[in-house]
């Protein structure tokens, strides 16, 4: 019975260890504003040339999925969004040949501005024999910042 107990506790208290220790490497969650959270990506945006949305209402968003989910049967969800607490940013990379994927992730913060930086990752290694052209879009939530947000391409 004692054997028991001391495993009931050692389970209990490992639990709540790797919550902290996830914490700590940034996996939980962050309230700073330069946290970015990836919702959604798929490879339609109906983008032809590479564009960033600020999104801060759902009237906004509705017209974007509305857009999107448009050749689409069924359409992709539109994600659950507090506006009062959160923003959304739209990435949209235009058209662009398959393999080839772009991502954002915070540049620098200060007091009055968030500067964000596209990244591009290319999926596949080797040349492709597809011509196929896709755009891909990225939705990422954040918490709501009044601050101005600017975009820059890494080089």
């Amino acid at each position: 019975m004692r054997y028991l107990t001391l495993i009931i506790f050692a389970i209990l208290f490992s639990c709540k260890g790797q919550k902290k220790a996830a914490m700590e490497n940034g996996d939980g969650q962050n309230d700073d504003f330069g946290s970015l959270t990836l919702v959604l990506q798929d490879n339609y945006s109906g983008s032809i040339t590479p564009d960033t949305l600020i999104i801060k209402d759902s009237k906004t968003l509705q017209k974007f999925f509305s857009k999107v989910n448009r050749t689409r049967k069924p359409g992709i969800p539109v994600p659950e969004v507090d506006f009062a607490q959160e923003m959304i940013l739209i990435l949209c990379s235009g058209e662009q040949s398959v393999g080839r994927q772009v991502s954002l992730s915070l540049a620098a913060e200060n007091d009055e501005e968030l500067i964000l930086k596209t990244t591009a990752i290319e999926t596949t290694k080797e040349k492709s024999a597809s011509t196929a052209l896709v755009s891909p879009f990225s939705v990422y939530k954040m918490p709501l910042t009044h601050k101005r947000i600017s975009f820059e391409k890494e080089q």
